[in-house]
This record gives structure tokens, sequence and C-alpha cells, in this order.
């Protein structure tokens, strides 16, 4: 296992739309705890993106494949913005969890590379074109998608083609042998993407998302960067 804890990369702004997306997921999943678990159900069902839904233009409670009716609730908001609801909404502590820290620790250098206002069209980009792309993978489907996963994705592809040797303070797990070691980005982050091709086809995540995220931003992120010099990164033995 190879779990990023921090990177040794400096930014020179103050990253605050990551702490302000990643405040709100925090925020949105503390209210769906409020809510207990029956009410917690349905605030999924009515935020999540539903790829039948999206793709044969009809509303979910009236969804019916193969004379079986799917019923969901009735969503917040028309079933086309469910493709932006859905990115913050999880369904448990992991899931938000494991997905705030990769934002915490990736999001504020994209940030800083691209401006506040840049970085958060970027951020809901990456994460609709995620979305998409499961949705096309599987156009079908009558399960819900939730999950900020695909926007992340997107951030880590920014990260890959701007800072690939970027040092990644990471806690490895490997049966008896446990250590912190520094990894460069690109490493951690080409081992990220390859988990997520080797998990196409196990159930209960959205792989293609991941996918389609991570390729978005790295097509999206030379274009959202500014043109400014980006500071060199230095590893400890002295190499650019």
């Amino acid at each position: 296992m190879l779990l990023p804890i921090q990177d040794e990369n400096p930014t020179y702004s103050k990253p605050v739309v990551t702490v302000a997306l990643l405040s709100a997921n925090v925020l949105v999943f503390l209210y769906q705890f409020m809510l207990g678990p029956v009410g917690e159900q349905l605030f999924i069902f009515k935020t999540a993106a539903v790829p039948y839904e999206l793709t044969h233009f009809v509303d979910r409670t009236s969804i019916a494949i193969s004379n079986t009716q799917y019923v969901y609730p009735e969503g917040f908001f028309p079933f086309p913005l469910t493709l932006l609801t859905a990115m913050f909404t999880h369904g448990g502590y992991m899931h938000l969890g494991g997905n705030m820290l990769y934002l915490w620790i990736f999001g504020n250098n994209i940030e800083d590379a691209m401006g506040h206002g840049r970085f958060f069209l970027f951020y809901m980009l990456t994460g609709l074109g995620a979305t998409l792309v499961h949705v096309l993978s599987d156009p079908d489907s009558t399960i819900p998608m939730i999950g900020a996963s695909g926007a992340i994705a997107g951030v880590l592809g920014a990260y890959f083609v701007l800072y690939p040797k970027a040092k990644i303070k990471t806690f490895v797990v490997l049966i008896v042998f446990i250590q912190i070691i520094h990894v460069p980005a690109i490493l951690i982050l080409g081992f990220w993407f390859l988990r997520q091709i080797i998990g196409i086809g196990s159930d209960g995540i959205a792989w293609y998302a991941h996918i389609g995220g991570f390729i978005v931003g790295m097509f999206l992120v030379r274009r959202f960067a500014r043109t400014r010099s980006r500071p060199m990164i230095i590893d400890p033995s002295g190499e650019w």
C-alpha cells in the first residue's frame, strides 16, 4: 500500500479554493450524517448522478428497464444538475477521507499554478468530464454515482504534468515493511493511475470516472496554468 501524506512542493499563495472545496465536501457529509441512516440514503439518491437518467433524458422517478420499475426519490434539482451535485456527496468516512487527503496534498499547488478562479473552473470541468466518461462507459446503468473522485483525479493529472519530480512523502506498507519514504510524484501518480486501470471490472468504484478525470486534467492543465514561470523543485540530492 502506498499512501501519500504530504508533498514537498512549496506554494506562494493561499489555497483558498482548495480549502473551500474541502470544507464544502466535509460540511455536506456532516449534514448527511445528521439526517440519520435512512435520511442519509435518501439524500445520496437525491444528489447522485444516474447514468440511465442522463443518457435517456428521463426523470429518475420514471426509470423502467425490462418491465422492472426502478424507484428513486425525486432529486433536489433537475436531473442534468446531478452531474454537479454528485461531486459533493460521499458514501462514508473512508470515501470522504481518501478524497479530501488527495485534494489537500495536491490541490494547493495546482491552485497556485492556475490562480483561484481558474482552479475552481478547472476543478468543476474535470469533475464534469469524469462523470461524463463514467456515464458513457455504462449508459444504461441505474446505479447512482457520487463522490469528488473524478474532479480530484483531474487535479492529480494536472500535478502529474506540472510537477512530476516533486517529492511526495509516502507511507508504505508492504507485508512487514512499514516506512515513510520520499517518492517522485510521477511514480506515485503513475501507480495511482495504473491502479485505476487494473480496477476496471470490479464492482463498487467508478474506475472510468477516475481515469477520465485524470486524462481530462492532463489535457486541460496547460490551458489553465498561468504563463508566469513556476519555481523549480529541488530534491535532497540536489538534482533539478
